[in-house]
């Protein structure tokens, strides 16, 4: 994947984070041309569970949230906020590119309203949602969004 200059702008919002978010690691991360995958790293974040339930029913949910992280230190950010911060940021400085770079223009917003979350479990779960990362763009021309 050859990034254009926003592209570039987008992977350095990403590698800026931890510099402005006490509490906040990034680690894989790659730009598609419509989408984005990376992962972050609440420090010292604990996942929400529901109340009483076992660890059979919480391993059949398949790592989906049952409410954002949340971290020891009420200082950090949750994941919506990390989430939400990021795609402002991108936003402000995209529309400034096409503002003073003739960027082409975006229709009312340039982000989905929502995006996809899996709490990473466990050291094999971390090894294959890395990989998978580093190896979308090679899968780029399957994409059913591929122009």
């Amino acid at each position: 994947m050859r990034l254009n200059d926003a592209g570039w702008m987008v992977q350095q919002c990403w590698d800026e984070i931890p510099e402005y978010y006490p509490g906040i690691e990034i680690d894989a991360f790659t730009v598609m041309p419509n989408h984005i995958h990376g992962i972050v790293i609440l420090v010292g974040a604990t996942p929400c569970g529901c109340p009483g339930s076992t660890p059979q029913i919480r391993d059949r949910r398949e790592g989906q949230a049952q409410g954002p992280a949340h971290t020891a230190n009420k200082r950090n950010l949750s994941l919506p906020d990390v989430i939400h911060r990021l795609k402002s940021l991108t936003t402000k400085r995209y529309a400034d590119g096409v503002k003073h770079h003739a960027w082409p223009s975006f229709n009312k917003k340039l982000w989905q309203r929502n995006y996809y979350e899996h709490i990473i479990r466990n050291e094999e779960d971390l090894r294959m949602i890395r990989e998978y990362i580093q190896y979308n763009p090679l899968r780029w021309a399957d994409d059913d969004l591929h122009p």
